[in-house]
Formats: C-alpha cells, sequence, structure tokens
C-alpha cells in the first residue's frame, strides 16, 4: 500500500532546496510506495513539488481545480475538467486532496496567508490525516 503525501503550498513559496530535499528524503524511506499527490498549480509550491517528483521518479498525481485543463497526472477523468471558473472549484479541488493523501503538507512561507493551503490543512485535519507546515 503506497503512502500518499500531498503536498500544497503557497503560490509564492519559491525555497526549491527545502521541497527538492522533503521529496528526496521521502523516497529514501519509501522508495517506490510513495505517492505525491498535487493541486497542479502551475506555480509555487505545486510547481516546485511536481519538478522534484517527476525528477526523482516517484509517483505523482494531480487534482487540478474541475476550470483547469486535463492533463496526464490527473486522477479523475477529463470529463471532470474544462468547466466554467467558480471559486468552488478550489475547494473542492483541497478536498480531493486531503481525501487521497495520507499525510498533507503546506509549504508556507512566513507571513503568507495561502488560505488555499490552510483550508487544504483543514480538510485533512477534519479526516484525521497528519498534517504538517513548513515556512
Amino acid at each position: 500500500e503506497p503512502i500518499r503525501v500531498g503536498i500544497v503550498g503557497s503560490r509564492e513559496y519559491t525555497d526549491k532546496t527545502k521541497i527538492k530535499d522533503f521529496i528526496f528524503n521521502l523516497k529514501k524511506k519509501y522508495n517506490e510506495n510513495l505517492v505525491i499527490v498535487s493541486g497542479g498549480c502551475p506555480n509555487g509550491a505545486d510547481a516546485i513539488a511536481k519538478k522534484y517528483a517527476l525528477e526523482f521518479e516517484v509517483g505523482y498525481e494531480e487534482y487540478p481545480p474541475s476550470h483547469a485543463r486535463y492533463n496526464s497526472y490527473c486522477v479523475l477523468s477529463d470529463n471532470n475538467y474544462g468547466k466554467s471558473y467558480k471559486a468552488k472549484n478550489f475547494f473542492d479541488r483541497n478536498k480531493l486532496i486531503a481525501r487521497n493523501s495520507d499525510l498533507v503538507v503546506s509549504f508556507i512561507p512566513e507571513g503568507v496567508e495561502s488560505n488555499g493551503s490552510r483550508h487544504t490543512l483543514k480538510e485533512a485535519n477534519k479526516l484525521n490525516k497528519k498534517t504538517l507546515i513548513i515556512q
């Protein structure tokens, strides 16, 4: 049974080394049993997590909001995407990440609100999942 680690965080997050080291250490611990779960945001923590998950050749799954375009990393089928934009799409996506992760790790720089990441952590806590914030 793979360990599924949701990595979320601020769009402003830029510390590539922290995320790289975090994923590298997870890979050392879990090897092929590791799956990184992401919301697929094209910048910030999501983008950095995707880059290193793919570079380190660990499992990688994406749950973009439903107004995004489908891509080959999406777990849900393509008819779940390309919908009209609604803010609610982000909240639904956050719940999917929480539900499909054993652990949710949020990379949020000090002093940044990052409401989406905090919502994902809140959803994970409701489901009694482990959570971690890294600044």
